[in-house]
């Protein structure tokens, strides 16, 4: 049988599919989500229910959101989880979470093993809708995980680590091996936690701002911020900022970034 069927099912590459098949990995993910009854959780790519069952016995009903047809068609005829799920037949990047978590009456548990290829835009879009959120659990590619935990002075440290340290606590959870999966992938995996600040630490008046500043900064990382960020801001303006101009954009903290935020904010005849 080829190496992409997995329970009859054969991968899509185009969906990034990888299927978990370590019982010990999966327990282990299992008991750090840590589901209990009541809780409005959500799987995000149930695929072959590798976790989604696990999840199901110790709740009573989950929603699940498969862009694939086939499986979620799978689920809905699954004799154990068809009367617990509800499954949205779905791209999760194009869910309203917001609105999904209004319908369940409380903030939505989030979770799910990850398709690589999406995974950071569909992060973005989860941190936009982190006010309906409790917590995540997300099996990623374990340089994801990396880029997600960096703090400054580090090469992993970008865009991905201040957006997602803006809104969330990040807590790596486990290191997940190639041979756990069917078809094995080419990389090491890991799981993280994100947990949405109840209070922002940071707290940032206009989030477009942020977003262009840091693209514009670590789109040319090699370069000091004076060059980098020089049409939003004069190397005189940096420095009574509190920030050097000669730094590069992964010398400059979260917090630091979020004060450039609010100030051009505050001086928008500054922006081109």
């Amino acid at each position: 049988m080829s190496k992409l069927v997995h329970q009859g099912h054969l991968a899509r590459k185009r969906f990034g599919q990888n299927f978990l098949q370590d019982g010990n990995i999966i327990d282990s993910i299992v008991s750090a989500i840590h589901p209990l009854p009541d809780q409005a959780m959500v799987e995000i790519g149930p695929g072959l229910g590798a976790l989604t069952e696990p999840v199901a016995e110790r709740i009573d009903h989950m929603t699940v959101i498969e862009l694939d047809r086939d499986l979620a068609a799978r689920l809905a005829t699954h004799p154990f989880l068809n009367s617990k799920l509800t499954i949205v037949q779905q791209d999760a990047m194009t869910v309203d979470f917001a609105e999904l978590s209004r319908q369940l009456g409380q903030p939505l548990r989030v979770f799910g093993n990850l398709p690589y290829n999406i995974s950071t835009p569909l992060m973005f879009h989860l941190f936009g809708y982190t006010q309906a959120i409790r917590d995540m659990h997300f099996m990623l590619q374990k340089e994801v995980v990396n880029r997600l935990v960096a703090g400054p002075d580090s090469k992993a440290y970008g865009r991905l680590s201040v957006m997602a340290q803006y809104y969330c606590q990040i807590i790596p959870v486990l290191e997940v091996p190639p041979t756990s999966f069917r078809p094995a992938p080419k990389v090491d995996s890991a799981v993280v936690r994100l947990v949405p600040y109840a209070e922002l630490p940071y707290p940032v008046s206009d989030l477009q701002v942020l977003a262009r500043i840091t693209s514009q900064a670590f789109n040319q990382r090699r370069k000091t911020v004076r060059n980098s960020l020089g049409n939003l801001f004069t190397a005189e303006q940096l420095k009574e900022l509190g920030i050097d101009p000669i730094l590069r954009a992964e010398n400059i903290t979260v917090a630091q970034y979020c004060h450039l935020a609010n100030w051009l904010a505050e001086n928008p005849s500054q922006q081109e």
